[in-house]
Order: structure tokens, then sequence, then C-alpha cells
């Protein structure tokens, strides 16, 4: 019997094999784009763990310097001296080749978490071979792809074992690599140490015992969380516009398989049982199209990762290229998303054919037909929704309160859709004379329910790219007149140490209009570890340096070593102002006399006099500078730098290269964003499609009549694609304000609480022109199909209608 069941059901998909493709791929779709989103996050952290092990091992007491900042050379000679057992380690960034790595320098024979086979191996060279230079380093072999194959003479040996990104090697070539002169990130303890050692604060009292799970602030997964927050809600939207094409179909195949159930309910099937099977009907389908998604997902997150590791290496300094693979986390994932949503898509449906009397199965309530009570409830969920997200923007904080606050606006808003196009259709049949207008409009009153799905695709969609739009451009705007403004120097030089800074900045003074010294140190501001600036009293710095809130006279209070300069990241993570005091490390204590923007830098950062800064810490590094000097002299003194010095290969940038590259990345930090915009837009076409679709079947019996009364196939078929247009453009203009609300939700809040600063909105009319006419081309592309199907259909399966029972 169960099998004679399952038959019966499955000829509804033999009978119509469009239909089910339609419910396949855009199940399909929903789930790849979640997938691809999913793989794309799990890649990501199984890369950060990776580096998270090999840098700082967590199980491990660490010994650090307590100012954040480097440890010298003679504490660790004076801690082995005293007995202490400790492996030294030194990590900076240094560009190589073609490219910037995280260099890792270890002691080969003491450090205890060497990475298992990596000195066993086949391609390991000899133990004296690591120590000499020019040097040898081990590196995965799509970090030595990236490099190139000038590599300034280091020899890089490829190994999986280390993370894509690092470049693991001995520290004499990293102290090298890095110009440390010495000195060092950290000091590992290997779990047995001697006894009767002496206390750590009585030999170094400028170092401090980490204990495990407390290592430096090396995991930069808590930075990247905010990135991969928004990309998992951009394939939940993705995920949930898709299932609006599921929700379609399989209401259309419910509603033609009516007659069909009854005759199973007539025959003795009982409702339990028809329930049962059209709920494994669908898991089964559920399965089938996930498995698609999740093969179509790896192929777009594949796609996206090179963008993605472009992104993250932009904004973090971290990279996770390498190959994608199939972690279980997000296969499971795909799979639940695939059934969940296909029990939520059909829920519905099934539960009103499962409480339909068996005289009512096969009545005249179409399934297009939705009752105005239905709109009316939706309408009361969707205004629960726009007030429950205002109550969470209201009452709580964080990352989730914004995106929460995003998602009842989205939700709500796309629910009360089709209230404002059932009220903006009956006022248009209100003012319409003409009888065919009249017609046109009751006409689209009628279909309006079951495009409604469609069209709340095409809301969610639009509004999306138009918020996502806005913030991207507010960005690329307030981003190119920030580094106009930071960028004041026409020239940037980097010396090679601090003997070769100190023969360059005299060089320099003799042939230029000012020689800016860039230097920092690292230290801790209230417990927050920063990077401290000292910058000299210059008008290059009061002329174009953008400050959004300062006191009086804050330029002469910071030269003379009375104030401070904080970003905006730091000043909003301590709820800190002008006027407030702050202290640096455990001796110098400051007000703060302004806040200035720091976009694109997730770290803490502030700024005191060159004064200040070296009488607090003198070992600060003096070996970049920023030159000012009329820009047709730049080339010229390009060439005699380089022919006077031995400087690295980027070691003399001019402004342009440097705004060139800021933008570049600036650029392929949103092509991920972009692109599933676009995806997201393609998909809630592809549901208003399969919406007109579904509707073709129903439309004879609306459409006969009014061709018998002598409108033509051809009139009729441009009505139709006018209808289709316009609520099309209607959706859009309904999506204006939503879209603008998200937008400022990103920007003020999301932004906010994901970088540590905010961007002002700005306006984009042309954008959203051309976005319109987009979504609208893409509504009459979808309507372009029924039509044609329209102008071909014979006048007798028109005439047909009359004979028909319905």
């Amino acid at each position: 019997m169960t099998f004679a069941v399952f038959s019966a059901f499955w000829s509804h998909w033999h009978r119509h094999p469009g239909q089910f493709a339609t419910l396949l791929l855009g199940l399909a779709l929903a789930t790849a784009l979640w997938s691809a989103v999913q793989a794309i996050n799990g890649h990501a952290r199984h890369s950060y763990a990776e580096a998270a092990n090999l840098l700082t091992p967590r199980a491990q007491l660490h010994v650090t310097a307590r100012s954040g900042g480097m440890i010298p050379l003679d504490d660790y000679v004076a801690l082995r001296r005293a007995g202490w057992r400790l492996s030294p380690v030194l990590e900076g960034r240094t560009r190589l080749g073609d490219g910037f790595v995280t260099i890792l320098g270890v002691d080969m024979f003491t450090y205890p978490f060497l990475p298992e086979g990596l000195t066993s191996s086949e391609t390991a060279p000899a133990p004296l071979e690591l120590l000499r230079p020019p040097g040898v380093g081990f590196a995965h072999p799509h970090t030595i792809a990236r490099l190139g194959l000038d590599t300034d003479g280091l020899q890089l040996i490829p190994s999986t074992r280390i993370p894509v990104g690092i470049v693991f090697a001995d520290i004499a070539i990293a102290d090298r690599r890095l110009r440390a002169d010495g000195n060092l990130s950290r000091l590992v303890l290997p779990p047995r140490q001697p006894m009767t050692r002496p206390a750590l604060s009585k030999i170094a009292p400028n170092l401090t015992l980490v204990a495990p799970d407390g290592g430096p602030d090396t995991d930069v997964e808590p930075l990247t969380d905010s990135f991969h927050l928004n990309l998992t809600a951009f394939g939940l939207l993705s995920f949930a516009v898709g299932l609006f094409i599921v929700q379609g179909m399989i209401g259309l195949a419910l509603e033609q398989r009516r007659i069909l159930v009854r005759s199973l309910r007539v025959m003795g099937l009982t409702a339990r049982h028809v329930t049962l099977a059209l709920l494994t009907e669908l898991m089964g389908l559920a399965v089938l199209a996930g498995l698609a998604g999740l093969l179509l997902g790896y192929v777009i997150a594949t796609l996206l990762l090179p963008d993605v590791t472009t992104t993250l290496r932009g904004l973090y300094n971290t990279d996770i290229g390498g190959t994608l693979a199939l972690r279980p986390g997000w296969v499971a994932s795909g799979l639940a998303m695939a059934v969940m949503g296909t029990t939520l898509a059909g829920a519905h449906a099934v539960w009103r054919m499962h409480n339909l009397p068996i005289a009512g199965i096969a009545g005249t309530e179409g399934w297009a037909q939705t009752p105005r009570q239905t709109i009316r409830w939706q309408a009361v969920v969707g205004t629960a929704l726009l007030g429950a997200g205002l109550v969470v923007l209201w009452a709580f904080d964080g990352l989730l309160a914004g995106f929460g606050f995003m998602a009842g606006f989205l939700i709500g808003a796309a629910l009360l859709l089709p209230l404002c196009l059932d009220g903006t259709v009956r006022l248009g049949a209100r003012l319409a004379v003409k009888p065919v207008p009249q017609w046109v409009w009751a006409d689209m009153r009628g279909q309006l329910s079951g495009l409604s799905t469609a069209l709340m695709a095409l809301l969610l969609a639009v509004a999306t790219n138009i918020g996502v739009g806005t913030m991207v451009s507010s960005f690329r705007l307030t981003f190119t007149n920030w580094l106009d403004q930071r960028l004041a120097s026409e020239l940037y030089v980097t010396a090679r140490d601090d003997v070769q800074g100190a023969q360059v900045e005299i060089w320099l003074a003799e042939r230029v209009q000012a020689v800016l010294p860039v230097q920092f140190a690292r230290t801790e501001l209230e417990g927050q570890p920063i990077r401290v600036y000292g910058i000299v009293d210059h008008e290059t710095y009061r002329d174009h340096w953008p400050l959004l809130d300062h006191m009086p006279r804050v330029w002469r209070m910071l030269a003379d070593g009375q104030a401070a300069l904080i970003n905006e990241q730091l000043a909003r993570r301590l709820n800190v102002g002008p006027g407030d005091p702050v202290r640096f490390g455990r001796d110098l204590r400051l007000p703060v006399a302004g806040v200035y923007s720091d976009y694109g830098n997730p770290f803490g950062q502030a700024i005191l006099s060159q004064a200040l800064l070296l009488s607090h810490f003198p070992d600060t590094p003096r070996r970049q500078f920023g030159v000012r000097i009329p820009p047709d002299d730049v080339p010229m003194i390009v060439s005699a730098l380089r022919a006077r010095f031995d400087l690295p290969s980027d070691g003399v940038i001019d402004q342009a290269a440097i705004k060139t590259r800021s933008l570049r990345v600036f650029e392929t930090t949103f092509v991920v964003t972009g692109a599933l915009n676009l995806l997201t837009l393609g998909v809630a076409g592809f549901a208003i499609l399969t919406a007109l679709l579904t509707l073709w079947t129903m439309r004879l019996p609306a459409l006969a009549p009014v061709w018998a009364m002598g409108l033509t196939r051809a009139h009729l078929a441009r009505l139709e694609l006018l209808r289709s247009v316009g609520l099309a453009a209607l959706t859009v203009v309904l999506a204006l304000p939503l879209g603008l609300v998200l937008a400022w939700a990103l920007l003020a809040i999301v932004n906010v609480e994901a970088f540590g600063w905010q961007l002002p909105m700005f306006l984009f009319p042309a954008d959203w022109l051309r976005l319109g006419l987009l979504s609208v081309l893409a509504g009459a592309l979808a309507a372009l199909w029924p039509t044609l199907k329209l102008t071909r259909i014979p006048p007798a399966d028109l005439v047909k209608v009359f004979s028909n029972e319905r």
C-alpha cells in the first residue's frame, strides 16, 4: 500500500518535470549559497587554529614583556644563566618576495612544539644548513607560490605542516630578516624546570609569566569574527530568499494534486498516512537537493576563496589560502538547513491539506487565492517583528543586537509587503476609469497572493543591495578622503636599520622641505595592548591629520608633551574622549587631547610627541620617515636615494603607490559581499520566474473571458508583462527606505561593534536608479517566458476553459 501511495505521488513529478527541476534547483541554490559561506568560514577557522597552534601553543607557559613589546636579549641570557630553561621565539611580519608573510623564528634544538616530521622529511636540509646564511625556511606550498621565485636569497622548503602565510625558520635567520637586533617576542617554558631557579621578578622584573590559554594576542579569530558573521548573515539571507522558490513549488504541487489526494482518501487512506507520505517525499527531495547544493556550494566557495583570502590579508594580516576540504561541520550544516528549510517551506501547505475534509480537498480554493485574513495576520506579525527589532536595539548592545535589529526589520518589512501592495492596487483600481485598466488592476490584485512570496524575495534582495551598496560606497568615499589627509607626505622611506636610518635622515634633511620620523613602540593603555607613535611638531599634522573630536590647542598640548591623541577604536573600546586621563604602561598618565579616525585598523593606537615617546621608550627604532617635498622633485630624490643607499625593494614608496595599494585592498575587500549581493538578486529573479510559471497554469480561467470579449493574445501578453514590471517597480520603491535603514544599521551599529569606527552615511541616488532598473529588468525577464507562452497558446485551449468545471 505504501509503495502504491509513493508511486501515485511520484507520477505527478513524472508529468511535470519542469516543476520537479525548479523545486530541486530552488532548494539547491538556497543550500549552495549557505554552504558556500559555511565552507569559507570553516576553512578560515581551521586555518586560524593551525596558525594559533604553531604561533602560540596555548598548553604551555610563556614569558612575555609586561609592556607587550619585545624582550631584550640580555634578559633572556640572564634567565638562562640563572637556571631557567627557556626556548626563545621571534615573530614578525615582513615583506618577502612578492608579498608579506609572518616569519616565526625558533631555536630548532630547544623549541618544544616543532611541527612533526618537519626536519626529518626527505626534502629537509641538513641541520647545519638551517643555521647558515642566507638561510632556509619552511612554508606551505601555497605561500611559496604566492611569494614567487625571488625571496631575497632565503631558500623555502615546502611543507604542508606549516600554515599558509607563515615562514618557519631558525631564530637567527628570523632575526636578520626582521632586523630585531637580538630582541625576542616571547620565551617558551618546557614542562620540566629546575626547582631551585630564582623568581622571575628578581631576574627580569619587566617580564611576566603568562599562564596557559592566556598567551600573547596573536589569535586573530576574535578579530575576524565580525567578518565571518557578516558572511553568515548574507548566506542566511540568500537561503531565505531561495526558500521562497521552494515554498511556491511545494504549494503548486499540492494544489495540482488535490484530486489525487481526495481519491486516495476516498479509497480509505487516512489523513495521517497521506501527511506522512507527503512529508517523506519532501524529506527525500530535501536530501537530494541538499547534496546538489553542497556540490554547487563547494564550487562557489572555491571561486570566492581567493577574494576572501585577499580581504582577510588586507584587513587583519591573516592568510587563509589553500584548498577547501570537505569538512563534516559545513556538510552537516548544509544538509540540515536543506531539510529544515524544506520542512519550513512546506509545513503550511501540508498542514492545510491535512486539515481539509475529504469533500473540500478538491474544492475551488486555489493555492494562489490566499484569504485576506492571512495578509492581515502577516501584517500583524510583521509589525510585531519591526517592534521587536527596535526593542532589541534599545535593550541590548553588541554585534548580535545589531543583526537582531536588522533581521526584525527585514523580515517584518517583507511580511508587510503584501498589505502595502494590496492597498496600492486597490487605490489604482479606484482611480481607473476605462474597463481594461479596471480589469488589469482587479486581476493584479487577484494574483498578488500568488506572487507575494516572490516579491518578498525581491524586496529583501533589493533592500540588501541598497543597504550594502550604500555602506560600501560611503566607506569608499570616506576612505579615499581619509587617505588624502593621512598620506600627506609625498614620499615614505624605510631604512634597513637604525644606523642607516640616521644616515638617510641626515642626507634627506639637506635636500627636502621636511623629514618626519615615523616611530612607534608597543605598550599598554589602560590594559589594552597598543602601538604608540611619536611625532614631531610640524604643520603637516596640524593641516592634514583628521580629528573627530579634540580639545582647544590640541596640537600645542601634544607638542609640549602634555596630552596624547588616541584613535577612534581605542576611544570607543575604553569609552574615553577629550579631557579624560589615560595611563600608558605603568608610569605615564596623560589626558586625551583628541580622537582621530583610523579606518582599516582593528587595533588600538595612540600618538605622543616624539620627545615624550623617546623619554619613555628610548629603544624605539628610527627607520621610517615621511618626506615633504615638491611633487615634481619626487623622481629625482627617489633615484638619488636608491643610488646612495642600499635600501630594500619597498624602502622607498611614493604617495601615489601607497594610495593605489590601499585602494586595491579596499576594492578586493568587498568583492565577496558584492558577489553575494548579485547571487541573492539572481535568486530573487528566479523566484519571480517560478511564481509566474506557477500561476500560468491557473491563468487561463481569468484570461479566456477577456480574450473572448475581444482582447488579442498579443494585447494580453503586453498587459501581463506590464503587470510584472509594475509590481517589480513598486517593490523596488518600497525597498528603498528599507535599504536605507539597513545601510544606517550597518554603518552606525554593526560597523562600530565589528571594527570600532563609525562611518558617515552618504546617499547615492544614481546607484539606486541603476539597481532599480536592474531589478525591473529582472522582473521583465522573469515574465518573458510566460508572456511568450501566452502569445503562442492555441485558441482552442482558451475555448476549452468555458467547458471546464472550474
